[in-house]
């Protein structure tokens, strides 16, 4: 006889591992289901990056985060969150891809697929959807896009030395990514369409690019747009003036955004112009009965206004609802880790 969970979790990120640890707490059965790795998001940030915030804002399930520095860095996160579902003893199916999902409230059928093509059935009577953003990059839909030296995430600088890359982006990952390859020694030219870097830089990453930009140890084309990529090369535009940027790589660190197209799937409803669902903001219950939603969903098109600081409290919210025990309330947002 198979098992019958008290929710399902889609999402093995900090956001969905807390509202599983939540569950669990609780005295529920939860299962977590991911189609890759555990925090798989993280695992694909950069190598050596630094999170904007303090480990006490990334803890889960009141368990301690430490930390070498005042910052926490990806490899500490993830063993953070390695620990913290050894710790709670929390179930998961890791590379099983949710295709999609049947039934009605207290009674729903998750369909998965694992990487040789085997179909899983797991049954429910809640499920949170968890499934963050940072899989579906904003494409920049130019011609040449699809060629293997165009890249839409950036992991570590070593490969390019001595060569030209390209990076397209003026926030917080392209000028991180800018830095990494400049200080791993690689040609760096940084493009982008607006005026000036993002304002939302970090307040170390804004003077540390903005001097090597000034002294010319970073190329910089603003109000420059990308008209398309050919091998080994970016053709861009600026008015009437077009150059050929020769490029071993181009990192087009240009966004991401939730999957959509899953949500619609299900009978989600989601607002025409922002994206975001249809979610009742107190339960985090969508206008699906029984499906729930946390971390960046949330946030449709404005994927800056969640993120792991405020949406590991989204657990609490739905698991209260799902209880009928009132949780404490989610603080107000901080500044976010990245865009």
């Amino acid at each position: 006889m198979s098992i019958t969970y008290d929710l399902i979790c889609i999402g093995a990120g900090p956001t969905g591992l807390a509202c599983a640890i939540e569950a669990k707490r609780a005295g529920l059965r939860p299962l977590v289901i991911d189609k890759g790795c555990l925090c798989n998001s993280l695992y694909h940030y950069p190598t050596n990056m630094q999170f904007f915030t303090t480990p006490e804002r990334m803890e889960i399930g009141d368990l301690p985060m430490t930390t070498v520095g005042g910052k926490p860095t990806r490899a500490e996160a993830l063993k953070y969150y390695r620990r913290a579902v050894e710790h709670y003893g929390i179930e998961v199916r890791l590379y099983e891809k949710v295709e999609g999902i049947a039934g009605h409230d207290g009674a729903f059928a998750a369909h998965s697929r694992d990487t040789d093509g085997a179909p899983h059935q797991y049954h429910a009577k809640k499920i949170v959807l968890a499934t963050g953003y940072y899989d579906l990059p904003n494409f920049l839909n130019v011609p040449g896009e699809e060629l293997p030296h165009v890249a839409h995430y950036f992991t570590d600088a070593h490969p390019y030395w001595n060569k030209d890359v390209v990076v397209i982006g003026a926030k917080n990952s392209a000028a991180e990514a800018a830095l990494d390859l400049f200080r791993g020694g690689a040609r760096v030219t940084l493009v982008h369409r607006g005026a000036e870097l993002g304002k939302s830089l970090k307040y170390w990453v804004k003077p540390d690019i903005e001097n090597r930009i000034r002294s010319g140890e970073i190329r910089a084309l603003f109000q420059t747009r990308v008209a398309r990529f050919e091998p080994e090369s970016v053709i861009v535009q600026n008015g009437g003036d077009v150059q050929n940027l020769p490029a071993f790589r181009a990192f087009a660190m240009t966004g991401y955004h939730p999957d959509f197209s899953f949500l619609e799937s299900l009978g989600i409803r989601l607002d025409p112009k922002t994206r975001k669902p249809d979610c009742n903001l107190q339960t985090l219950e969508s206008n699906v009965p029984g499906i729930y939603l946390a971390g960046v969903l949330l946030g449709g098109l404005h994927t800056g206004e969640i993120f792991i600081e405020n949406g590991r409290f989204h657990g609490r919210q739905i698991i209260a609802a799902i209880t009928g025990h009132a949780g404490p309330q989610e603080p107000a947002p901080v500044s976010p880790p990245g865009e």
